[in-house]
């Protein structure tokens, strides 16, 4: 059974390697995949066929397969003729250095090393699968790809992809950096000024609400907020906000967080113990 013909120039590995993979998934389906090659002025023909008739699933998996390895070679060419333009015309005012960092971690979430499944990383993945589907609706036309064709007059809507991927990749860059600036920040006004209240004890209760007390376990929340002028007629200004402005303004030397396992917003705890290290101290709800 007849199932592509795949046309590129030049040596690419990475296809025959993508080849030899397709090769060995089927043959585990006890499919065998053959390959009819010639070369004429420098440019592959490979005629990709089956021994048996496969069923509209395996033809979606050979397709889904084969469109990766030509998303590979897509994602590569714009790596090497188009990220460094691109990155200087958009995002001149970033270091070296810190492009640098965007290409490889854009390069790593491209090619699917995805670690953490957040919200970058799903619209990533959705905008492969756009790419992919671009691709295999090019091989569905004639049965045929030719891939140097494909780059030179397909690539509009494949490129927009990409650039905006990478749009992803260093808006979510540049909102850590201010996060990292804001704990610098934070850090130094803790560091500068003297304690105000040498110990205190932080309980999150079961409803996330939290609770201040002092050394001697008397709850001082409302002495604490209120002192807090500047929030007293902001009434968007949330709970989380409140206790990190009471925390910078007293600096404790020792704050012990009770019930961790209760909080509403894992970011305000993550601020706290970059912000005051190891002054900070867990324990869980049979501490209170």
């Amino acid at each position: 059974m007849p199932l592509l013909n795949l046309i590129y120039n030049n040596e690419r590995e990475d296809i025959i390697n993508g080849i030899k993979s397709l090769k060995q998934y089927f043959k585990q389906k006890n499919i065998n995949i053959g390959v009819s090659e010639s070369l004429e002025s420098g440019t592959h023909f490979l005629k990709i066929y089956s021994d048996c008739e496969l069923n509209k699933r395996l033809v979606n998996i050979f397709n889904i397969q084969i469109a990766n390895i030509v998303y590979g070679i897509i994602v590569k060419e714009f790596y090497k003729k188009e990220i460094d333009l691109f990155l200087q015309e958009n995002y001149f005012f970033l270091q070296n250095d810190e492009m640098d960092n965007i290409k490889n971690e854009s390069y790593n979430l491209l090619m699917g090393d995805i670690s953490i499944i957040d919200e970058n990383s799903i619209y990533c993945i959705n905008k492969k699968n756009n790419i992919l589907e671009e691709i295999i609706d090019c091989m569905r036309e004639s049965n045929n790809i030719n891939i140097e064709g494909f780059i030179s007059f397909r690539m509009k809507n494949t490129l927009s992809d990409l650039k905006n991927i990478i749009d992803k990749v260093v808006e979510k860059y540049m909102v850590e950096k201010e996060y990292d600036d804001f704990i610098k920040l934070l850090k130094y006004f803790v560091e500068i000024q003297e304690s105000k209240i040498e110990y205190m004890d932080i309980v999150i209760e079961d409803n996330g609400d939290y609770i201040v007390r002092n050394e001697q376990g008397i709850d001082i929340t409302n002495k604490l907020f209120n002192e807090l002028t500047e929030f007293k007629t902001d009434k968007d200004v949330s709970s989380e906000d409140l206790l990190i402005s009471v925390l910078i303004t007293n600096s404790p030397q020792n704050i012990c967080i009770h019930s961790v396992e209760n909080c509403r917003n894992s970011e305000i705890i993550d601020t706290i113990q970059k912000v005051f290290t190891d002054r900070v101290k867990f324990y869980n709800s049979c501490n209170v």
